[in-house]
């Protein structure tokens, strides 16, 4: 036994002194009896609390699971907190104005004190079972999908049938007397994961963003604390899914609900590892209490509607909707990462408009977009929407992959099982890092990269994985993750432990990932710096990258395990596409370059027009003087699969003028009809190329370069797709009038001409048709997509999403189901029975991805 610990009584006691001394801040009740007839104790804090009842919310609850001490002693500390702070501190006391907590600091305390006094493992309460065994595991025995289990012996035995036991009947009664709950938190051990409630169903519920941003602003303020950063995991279909708990009891009547999983042990020790689970975990109660009002019927009504309306290489247009009302005003929040929190750092724009355009994007990037109503007079605010995920277009002259490893090249070595290493390729998980069992182990990814051109210039990779479960890494703040960069070729035997574990690394990716900031739930995600990319860029003449991912290899004295596991999305375990490894390129193919020799030169003055002579200024009479070229592609490139990526325009000038006057040369791209002066000097400019130049300037060098923008590439595609030549002025100004100011530029006759040199790729510039006859069927209670694809030479495939809420506009908006050339697929995960929709997005060799072809799907249809 820990003597840092508090016994139940010492709980009973310190909440008894705490409500004598503060009255009006605290008031303790019991709200059952357990089965050796202790009181189960509940205490309700808030300002002023004569009238808790009356406010939004937040039930606490803690050690239902006897040997997890955390929930009691993180309870009583927090009264603590609030004794010693809440006449100060501004933001305790906006929270307990307006909020009440409800917290059982243990609602297991028969099996706490067997737990402290006689076996420190044990789990259930106390119950007599009258065969010899004791004890129901609590949180298995709410009605929640309660599930009979006749194994009385078992730790997760749920008892003989739902509420049967006299702590969870004393919880449920509280409940369904107080509909002021709001939120309700769960606090367990070990994990150091947050276990956001579900309702069986496989799909995301309306509430998904409000449980994984409470969570992930939870997650914030943790990680102020202590720098550590919990997962955030709801459980993956079909597996995995707890019956009878709690939380989903609470879910279910309409309480945000989750599960807190602190440490990596059920009773650590208490001065080195309790007192920071508690310390880091104080603000982000705290945290979860001011949150509770804004899921209260005084909040604003959640933003319906929340949806793309455009996107592009570097902004998207939202727009949602609500109705008209003065005292409403919008905030809205961006992050580049799943599972985020919304907070100061992530808040983009406060509008009351019911658009918002977000600009100055990267190109090809992922975007997480959240929204909630503020009222304004109030500053309560609503539920969240749904979750907005969409990815930029590419700019004009990128292009991207998303590479998937194949079974038989994903999986992981372990040092002790060397005759059954091949076994542990394309089956449900990777096992990274040390345990007794299975010695040190290793993971292995190995992507083809044979779908890129050689000489592709990568501009940005990431690699993703998926943690699944960090339980096995049950050491505080030991080892350290990592992916090194192997010579795929150097490798005899990919399923050779010896062979791949010893094997010198090319590079090692990054930074490295300790353990306390491996998280569950939430990707991984490695980007790679320019000599990484460097170094793909090689391997992309390789055909391959294969990386090793490798953990801790020793354990400290009476230690068993620190194993991360990762899902490979293979195996009856794994969860599907959208959970494998992958790795994420923008990339530009191999550029071609074409040179352009002037096809005219002109000199134009006001009175005539000199053939073959380039020059420009200014006449003796001060009259301006063009000069004026033009080019014209010698070579057949299709225009909807030829992309400019730069251009310039190099001229040598033969003189400079005398004079001391300030002259300038500027260089315009036209539209031009006729060769004279009178034309010229209407012309319609199209824009300048590069920056002027000035006399002085021809003094000192006579070759200049005049580099076109982004807006003149796109403008000198659109003259090639009308075949048109390409006219150039060349425009001298002056501060002052200048005459006899004339720089004759090198004639088209001359030895070295000006030049135009243009760099291009070969890539298609726009979408294909979108799929048609978009038609879904349940078929053996799954729902089965079936489509047509267009019929175009460049079709690559379709991309199938699912989304809840509103269609999808965007590939990414949703979860994907699909991506390939067949014309249906299953929603294999997917509840038949749910109204949702469904997107396809036909796609090329880019990739552009078509307008999407939608089906709103009818579930109740179904059920």
């Amino acid at each position: 036994m820990k003597i840092q610990y508090a016994s139940y009584q010492d709980t009973i006691d310190a909440l008894q002194c705490a409500m004598n001394a503060h009255p009006h801040l605290i008031r303790l009740q019991s709200i059952g009896e357990t089965w050796e007839g202790r009181p189960i104790m509940l205490v309700t804090v808030s300002l002023d609390v004569t009238y808790a009842d009356d406010k939004p919310a937040l039930l606490y609850t803690g050690s239902i699971h006897a040997r997890e001490w955390i929930g009691n002693e993180l309870a009583l500390k927090f009264i603590e907190y609030v004794i010693d702070n809440y006449r100060f501190n501004p933001k305790l006391q906006t929270a307990l104005t307006r909020n009440t907590l409800y917290m059982v600091p243990c609602l297991n305390p028969d099996g706490f004190e067997y737990s402290r006094n006689h076996f420190s493992f044990w789990r259930k309460n106390r119950r007599n079972n009258g065969d010899g065994t004791f004890g129901v595991d609590l949180n298995r025995n709410f009605d929640a999908k309660f599930m009979r289990n006749q194994n009385t012996g078992s730790n997760t035995y749920g008892g003989p049938h739902a509420f049967s036991e006299p702590e969870t009947c004393a919880i449920r009664d509280f409940v369904q007397s107080h509909d002021n709950i709001r939120i309700a938190l769960d606090y367990h051990s070990q994990g150091n994961v947050f276990f956001p409630a579900h309702k069986f169903n496989h799909e995301v519920e309306i509430e998904g963003a409000d449980l994984n941003i409470l969570c992930a602003n939870m997650n914030h303020e943790i990680k102020k604390v202590t720098g550590r950063q919990y997962g955030i995991h709801r459980g993956k279909p079909p597996a995995q899914l707890i019956h009878g708990s709690g939380r989903e009891y609470y879910y279910r009547k309409g309480i945000i609900a989750t599960v807190v999983e602190v440490g990596t042990r059920n009773i650590p020790d208490y001065m080195k590892n309790m007192s920071e689970s508690v310390a880091e975990n104080i603000p982000a109660v705290l945290h979860a209490l001011s949150e509770a009002i804004n899921y209260s019927p005084l909040a604003p009504q959640r933003v319906a509607n929340f949806t793309i309306k455009s996107v592009d290489h570097e902004g998207v247009e939202l727009e949602w909707e609500y109705a008209e009302r003065d005292d409403i005003y919008f905030e809205l929040y961006r992050s580049e990462n799943n599972k985020s929190p919304c907070g100061e750092e992530s808040l983009i724009a406060i509008t009351k408009s019911l658009s918002f355009t977000d600009s100055q994007l990267n190109s090809g990037q992922s975007y997480f977009y959240n929204i909630r109503a503020v009222d304004k007079v109030t500053k309560i605010k609503s539920p969240f929407s749904p979750e907005l995920r969409l990815k930029t277009h590419l700019a004009r002259h990128q292009s991207a992959r998303t590479l998937f490893p194949s079974k038989e090249v994903v999986g992981y070595l372990s040092e002790n099982y060397l005759s059954k290493n091949k076994e542990h390729f394309g089956y449900n998980s990777m096992f990274i890092g040390v345990d007794k069992k299975r010695g040190v182990s290793i993971g292995v990814v190995q992507f083809d990269l044979s779908s890129l051109e050689s000489g592709a210039q990568i501009e940005r990779a990431e690699f993703f994985l998926y943690p699944m479960n960090r339980v096995a890494a049950k050491i505080e703040k030991y080892g350290e993750w990592s992916v090194a960069i192997l010579d795929a070729q150097s490798i005899t035997d990919l399923y050779d432990f010896k062979e791949v574990s010893e094997a010198k690394p090319l590079h090692t990716l990054g930074q490295t990932f300790e353990s306390d900031k491996v998280t569950q739930g939430i990707w991984m995600k490695w980007l790679f710096n320019g000599v990484e990319r460097t170094l793909l860029t090689e391997l992309v003449a390789k055909n391959s990258l294969l990386l090793r991912l490798q953990g801790p290899k020793t354990l400290p004295l009476g230690n068993d395990s620190q194993v991360m596991q990762f899902d490979i999305g293979y195996g009856p375990f794994g969860s599907g596409l959208h959970y494998r490894p992958n790795l994420e390129l923008v990339y530009q193919v191999p550029e071609k370059l074409l040179t352009l020799s002037p096809t005219r030169c002109n000199t134009i003055f006001k009175e005539h027009v000199a053939e073959n002579r380039l020059a420009s200024g200014f006449d003796e009479a001060g009259e301006i003087v063009y000069g004026q070229m033009a080019f014209a592609l010698n070579a057949d490139l299709p225009i909807e699969k030829t992309v400019f990526t730069h251009a310039c325009l190099t001229l040598r000038s033969c003189n400079s003028i005398a004079s001391a006057k300030d002259v300038r040369f500027t260089i315009e791209l036209v539209e031009l009809q006729d060769v004279d002066f009178q034309a010229v000097k209407q012309r319609q400019k199209i824009e300048y190329i590069g920056y002027e130049v000035s006399n002085e300037q021809l003094k000192e060098r006579a070759e200049h370069h005049f580099i076109f923008d982004s807006y003149s590439l796109q403008a000198l595609e659109r003259l090639h797709q009308a075949h048109s030549p390409f006219y150039f002025i060349i425009r001298a100004t002056s501060e002052s009038q200048a005459t006899n100011a004339l720089v004759n530029w090198t004639a088209c006759q001359d030895q070295h001409p000006g030049e135009l040199k243009i760099g291009y790729i070969n890539r298609r510039k726009h979408p294909l048709d979108a799929p048609q006859s978009l038609v879904a069927q349940v078929e053996g209670g799954v729902v089965k997509l079936t489509w047509q694809n267009p019929d175009d030479e460049d079709f690559v495939g379709c991309f199938v999403v699912r989304n809840r809420f509103h269609p999808p506009r965007s590939p990414f908006d949703g979860v994907k189901l699909y991506g390939g050339k067949d014309e249906y697929t299953l929603d294999n995960f997917g509840n038949p029975n749910l109204d949702k929709y469904y997107a396809v997005f036909s796609y090329d060799d880019v990739p552009n991805y078509s307008d999407p072809t939608v089906l709103f799907y009818n579930g109740k249809a179904h059920t």
